[in-house]
């Protein structure tokens, strides 16, 4: 029997398959549009993304074959989105992405009820317009149409367990994400919701990661190509997948996701209400009886996929031609040596530590003998400040890491993977299996099935560790020293902006 871990993320969707032992089987891809209808909204075409998912899971049963048929499925998906259904199973609007700024004054309206810290002690969450408790309040607000008429307000985990078959059910993590969850009480806060103004029966049922929830429907399976009867288990938020995907459930190690969002995730033995003070999330891990906080840059590989979108058809056409990734062509012949250029990557506001949902992107340094090579490696170099500012404040609140492990898209580039180790200073290695997201879900899946008894276990049997890029001492000592222009960078726009 094989377990499938799907990732429902921001921009795609991927559908592993796995045997039992860990090993891939098949994988399917599918990218759909990040829809911007006005300044400061992404959304997603909900129905669109389950389409794209359903496309994907079709073709990775079909190329797994028949002969080791899936006994189980969860899911590792984006946190916060959320799509509003009708009882009648129709999507009533759109979903709103996390970084979608609409909800700006919501978030605000609940901070002066509850008070930042509270609001910290309750969900484990700074206070940020990103919670989907804050696009519920929207739409109440603003579509009081689209609320009157929802059943649920549905995050794409239990959205994908609905549509499989399922009662609506997220995980502990999912639940975080929503910022109207009590993290520590494991229940959902009436204070919150009462704040925001939404009630409780909009939001689907929590249950721990790795719980069977319900067997896929007949009408799901044979969409699908899927065996009747198979297992439909919670997974998780993607960001704490990806980690028990990569064994991080231990002190020391953490997870480098390179995609859409960049995002280092610490596994954590407790809850520390420090982290809040910070700008650092602090949330419940897929695996039991552990935590998570997670450093991340909004806008992460999406600057460098901007570029490519705006700047590199060329690469693009030539890609397709010769069947190869454009992005590879991009990347070739960057210069060597460190820019002296300084690319902000906050195109869709900044991730943590300052969760500025306003902020805007900027790249400093250019000069007329600034050559187009040199504004891609800026894209990268960017994007890894960002990373290396977040990770010397999270050492900063007494958390010890020693070791990366790179997953997602960006895990593929060894050079952008090299220039990584180079800039934050430490080994970066890369796994066995890059889309450790779905690999997590696998586990879990596993873990609902009975197929494997202790997630972690089975984690860290499971991982297996590949090259591992060092930090060149001489590099790392230049952009050491860059690093600390880039940080004032961008509080300077920050008070130029008011």
């Amino acid at each position: 029997m094989s377990l499938l871990g799907i990732d429902i993320g921001t921009t795609g969707c991927k559908a592993i398959v796995f045997d039992e032992d860990g090993h891939t089987l098949a994988s399917a891809y599918r990218e759909y549009p990040l829809l911007t209808p006005q300044p400061g909204w992404l959304e997603l075409d909900s129905a669109r993304v389950w389409r794209d998912t359903e496309d994907a899971i079709r073709e990775a049963v079909a190329k797994a074959g028949a002969a080791d048929p899936v006994r189980a499925l969860s899911i590792s998906c984006q946190g916060e989105g959320a799509t509003p259904v009708a009882a009648d199973g129709s999507l009533l609007d759109h979903c709103m992405v996390a970084f979608d700024n609409r909800t700006i004054p919501q978030a605000a309206a609940v901070g002066e009820k509850i008070g930042r810290d509270r609001f910290f002690q309750i969900t484990g969450n700074p206070l940020h317009p990103m919670g989907t408790v804050m696009k519920i309040a929207w739409w109440r607000e603003n579509r009081p149409a689209i609320y009157d008429r929802a059943w649920k307000f549905l995050c794409w985990e239990d959205f994908a367990l609905w549509k499989l078959g399922a009662e609506p059910a997220m995980d502990f993590s999912i639940a975080s994400r929503t910022m109207a969850y009590d993290v520590r009480q494991r229940c959902w806060s009436r204070a919150i919701l009462e704040a925001a103004g939404a009630d409780e029966s909009l939001l689907a049922a929590v249950a721990p990661s790795g719980t069977a929830v319900g067997t896929i429907s007949d009408t799901a399976a044979a969409t699908l190509g899927l065996p009747r009867g198979v297992v439909l288990v919670t997974g998780g938020h993607d960001q704490p997948c990806g980690a028990l995907g990569a064994a991080i459930v231990r002190s020391g190690r953490a997870n480098y996701a390179i995609g859409t969002v960049e995002c280092i995730t610490l596994a954590l033995a407790e809850f520390r209400p420090g982290l809040g003070a910070q700008g650092f999330p602090c949330e419940p891990h897929v695996a039991p009886d552990l935590w998570v906080t997670l450093a991340f840059s909004v806008s992460g590989g999406s600057v460098l996929r901007w570029f490519r979108d705006q700047f590199g058809q060329r690469e693009v056409e030539e890609a397709a031609a010769q069947g190869v990734d454009a992005y590879d062509l991009l990347l070739a012949g960057l210069p060597q040596e460190p820019t002296d250029l300084y690319l902000l990557p906050h195109f869709a506001g900044t991730g943590t530590p300052w969760l500025d949902s306003e902020a805007t992107g900027a790249i400093a340094g250019l000069t007329l003998a600034t050559t187009r090579q040199q504004v891609i490696k800026a894209v990268l170099e960017g994007v890894t400040y960002e990373m290396a500012m977040n990770l010397n404040l999270v050492r900063q609140g007494g958390a010890s890491i020693k070791e990366l492990r790179a997953i997602g898209g960006g895990a593929k580039s060894p050079v952008w993977l090299q220039l990584k180790a180079d800039i934050l200073g430490l080994p970066i290695t890369v796994l066995d299996v890059s889309e450790a997201p779905a690999r997590g879900a696998a586990i879990l899946a596993g873990v609902g099935a009975g197929v494997y008894s202790s997630a972690v276990e089975t984690a860290e049997a499971q991982v297996q560790l590949g090259r591992t890029f060092y930090p060149n001492p001489a590099r790392a000592e230049e952009y050491a020293s860059r690093l600390a222009r880039y940080v004032r960078l961008y509080p300077a726009l920050r008070a130029w902006r008011g």
